[in-house]
């Protein structure tokens, strides 16, 4: 989902039975750059028997692609080809890549090499001038929560579309986080009904007026009271990226409000009627000091949370910035 862009090609590649044999699949985790390579295989007509799968993050080393090299030139056992699907492809040593350039170079006809990687830009450009690459994109948040609904009805759970796009923030634009945390709310749960509040309690999500309050400090520049907030926030051991994406999430929606009130439609999916309620009185309040500026400045103190010995201060500094009036904001 979301990669139409490279399923097509693929597809087409496929059909036309034109597989090259050596493609470079780029992008963050989670996004399904290993499951499109198994499909691939699986449409090119081989059988799980023919399909390698390689850790490089744990065989790095040169021994362990001499290793590869030399079963390359075995047959497949039942198939047209044998795939070799090398996964965190940059972890390989500078002399596992020299060994695997040769192969890639000439590789036999009967071999597909897949390669995949977070970290593209630490490949050798010899390797991958000899790959098809394709680049996959993030999920949108639109993707993600339609990804949690459909798995969610398949497993035969009851989720309101509020608590989707809670997990599907959480997600952090990945399929196999989202998955992850729809499949822990799930092992979590009483029954089979994922309700908002029950969701949020074993996310160890804030409650709304921990982020309403904040929200109303930046509008007001009150720092005294979004100070406070984080306080709370930190005593109640709630996790600051977790927060800091909330913040985010009701500020843009403040914005968006203000300035597209026709978005309210979609944006009510994701808040409570209390919650959406207060985020269009911040839109309507001519004093509100809530910006772009603001916006961009708790964007990148979000950023920067995981970074930080103390987790709550970017989201503190910033705060005081915005509130003291310091300047430059963003």
């Amino acid at each position: 989902m979301g990669q139409e862009h490279i399923v097509s090609v693929l597809k087409e590649s496929a059909k036309q039975k034109k597989i090259s044999h050596a493609y470079l699949f780029a992008g963050s985790r989670g996004i399904g750059k290993t499951s499109v390579a198994r499909i691939l295989a699986r449409e090119a007509g081989v059988t799980p028997n023919d399909i390698y799968e390689m850790d490089a993050a744990s065989n790095r080393g040169i021994d362990d692609v001499r290793a590869l090299r030399e079963a390359v030139n075995v047959l497949p056992l039942e198939s047209p080809y044998k795939v070799y699907i090398v996964d965190e492809a940059h972890m390989l040593t500078k002399e596992a890549f020299n060994a695997l350039l040769k192969t890639l170079e000439e590789p036999p006809k009967h071999v597909i090499f897949i390669l995949a990687t977070t970290e593209i830009e630490k490949l050798p450009e010899t390797i991958v001038s000899r790959c098809q690459v394709f680049t996959f994109k993030k999920p949108s948040h639109a993707i993600l929560k339609k990804t949690v609904l459909d798995a969610a009805k398949k497993e035969g759970l009851k989720i309101d579309e509020s608590s989707a796009d809670l997990i599907a923030l959480l997600g952090d634009g990945s399929f196999r986080d989202a998955y992850g945390v729809l499949q822990k709310v799930a092992g979590l749960s009483g029954d089979k009904n994922l309700s908002r509040e029950e969701v949020e309690k074993i996310l160890g999500v804030p409650a709304g007026d921990l982020i309403g309050n904040f929200i109303a400090a930046v509008s007001e520049k009150n720092a005294a009271k979004g100070l406070a907030a984080i306080a709370k926030a930190v005593e109640q051991n709630i996790d600051m990226k977790i927060y800091a994406k909330l913040v985010l999430r009701a500020l843009r929606a403040a914005l968006l409000l203000r300035f597209a009130p026709e978005t309210e439609k979609s944006l009510s999916a994701g808040f409570s009627e209390k919650e959406l309620l207060f985020l269009k009185g911040v839109a309507g309040d001519k004093k509100s000091s809530i910006n772009s500026a603001v916006l961009s400045e708790f964007l990148d103190a979000s950023q920067n949370v995981s970074r930080s010995y103390i987790p709550e201060l970017p989201l503190e500094i910033s705060l005081i910035k915005i509130c003291s009036g310091e300047q430059p904001l963003k």
